[in-house]
């Protein structure tokens, strides 16, 4: 198992690995000082360090070392993932996002983003933070106006993001690990003496003595409509017979949440929400599954066997009793500060390539404009339905991604009933690659090897790119009667 220290510092491992680049936090120090109150001499006291060494911390004329971390941990007890570079990476593709679209007519250097995350990173956030509002506003606008045939000048008042975006943003902001929730999920598959692998059995045993409910599965000609239904006054909770036991057991967990943990349930959602009532409801059935998810695969058991088998996802499939998706998804939770596994992140999409999950424990997103690439796995996925495709991709910033990708399939009715059917996405950075079952085979050192992939056709900015949808926006295209190019939309 490897033991990993990941602080934006360096990054040891058992098999060898090299030392990350040296980190400079003088902008992160020098804001937590101002907020404690702190004067540089109270600071290096504090520390144990002279004054002249704080001053050139937060100068940046000297690196951040781990013990110097470990010395800001232990005096202010702050989460160390402030001084994260990944935390920096994510900033900086956020922001990406945001200063390559209209109606920015200025060209922003990669260099002068990366001046705003390491520098500026609150008011790096800000700006992305008044981005999406400004996106969601003109998107809810632009749909109100085509509702009731306004005009673009009489299209409506800016609205805040989509309640499902509010949530999704909540669990990005949050790495996808809500420790309220995990651990109490870990005590409780304690407390109730569940078995790895055999929850069902368990939680309808223990939902019937400490809750007085009876678990029945529907037993109906019809086609199922409702997976789960809870009668308080009854005390019954029916289950459809269309359901695996791994499935009986996550809906069953659901309910536990609700019913063990619902003020947790309720300040979480209450935090997400930001007031508004949709975005609070759906952000507690959100949490309720992530609570499920970390009942049936708790936390450290899960971490440990993850570990043991190369992140072999079909693997954890049999010992857990649970479904493809459902471990993709516990995958990519397992950000807990002092004992984190791979950061993952976690996509399903369907043939037309909607995103209908999306979740982040690392940096990693496609852009919200323009679609995402045509060359990334996850598509190439329903040509081979049922296997596991493995790519390494590389993105525009040189940064690189081992990706796994498999199609799943659910139908509840009979022969000639249309399937449910996704591709579910699981990528990592190139850093961790080493670590997975699914490197065997690829070639991690050469840098070609990877397929060059993008963040959307509208934000990218591949100049050769024969899947080109799009023009990449703030480029002026190449119009030339007198030849015709491969790679489409040529730009200047």
């Amino acid at each position: 198992m490897f033991v990993k220290l990941r602080l934006g510092v360096c990054e040891v491992c058992k098999s060898g690995a090299k030392p990350m680049k040296k980190a400079f936090i003088g902008v992160h120090l020098r804001r937590l000082r101002e907020e404690r109150g702190l004067t540089q001499l109270a600071l290096s006291k504090a520390l144990e360090l002279s004054p002249s060494y704080v001053n050139q911390l937060e100068k940046n004329q000297r690196p951040l070392t781990v013990p110097i971390l470990l010395k800001i941990n232990a005096v202010f007890g702050v989460d160390v993932q402030m001084f994260s570079e990944d935390e920096e990476a994510r900033l900086i593709a956020d922001l990406r996002d945001v200063l390559t679209e209209p109606p920015i007519d200025e060209k922003i250097a990669i260099t002068e983003i990366r001046e705003i995350a390491a520098n500026m990173p609150a008011v790096g956030r800000a700006i992305v933070g008044l981005h999406r509002r400004y996106r969601a506003s003109i998107e809810r606008s632009d749909a109100l106006a085509q509702r009731f045939g306004l005009t673009a000048e009489e299209g409506g008042a800016p609205l805040q993001l989509m309640p499902y975006e509010q949530v999704r943003d909540f669990f990005y902001s949050r790495h996808n690990y809500i420790h309220e929730l995990d651990s109490a999920a870990e005590k409780l598959f304690m407390r109730a003496g569940l078995q790895v692998g055999d929850v069902a059995t368990g939680l309808k045993e223990y939902l019937r003595k400490k809750h007085s409910v009876r678990v029945f599965v529907e037993a109906s000609a019809e086609i199922p409509t409702t997976q789960r239904r809870y009668d308080r006054n009854a005390g019954t909770l029916q289950l459809s017979s269309a359901l695996n036991p791994g499935q009986q057991a996550f809906e069953m967990a659901t309910l536990l949440a609700y019913l063990e943990h619902s003020d947790a349930l309720d300040d979480l959602a209450n935090e997400a929400a930001a007031g508004s009532d949709e975005t609070y409801r759906l952000a507690r059935i959100g949490l309720a599954h992530h609570f499920a998810g970390a009942l049936l695969m708790p936390y450290k058991p899960f971490l440990d066997a993850a570990e043991r088998m190369r992140y072999d996802i079909e693997r954890l499939e049999q010992r857990f009793g649970v479904g493809f998706e459902t471990v993709c998804h516990r995958l990519s939770t397992l950000q807990r500060p002092d004992t984190r596994g791979v950061p993952f992140f976690f996509v399903r999409v369907d043939r037309a390539g909607n995103i209908s999950k999306r979740q982040s424990a690392t940096d990693f997103h496609f852009s919200r404009v323009g679609g995402t690439c045509p060359l990334w796995n996850v598509y190439e996925a329903f040509s081979v339905p049922g296997r596991i495709v493995t790519q390494l991709a590389r993105m525009p910033d040189g940064r690189t991604y081992l990706w796994i990708a498999r199609t799943v399939s659910r139908a509840i009715g009979g022969y000639g009933t249309p399937a449910k059917t996704f591709a579910i996405g699981l990528g990592c950075d190139l850093s961790h690659a080493h670590r997975l079952v699914y490197a065997k085979g690829l070639d991690l050192k050469t840098p070609d090897a990877a397929v060059p992939i993008g963040v959307g056709c509208k934000v990218c900015e591949r100049p050769n790119c024969a899947q080109r949808a799009f023009p990449p926006i703030g480029r002026r295209t190449v119009v030339d009667e007198s030849e015709r190019r491969f790679n489409p939309y040529p730009v200047e």
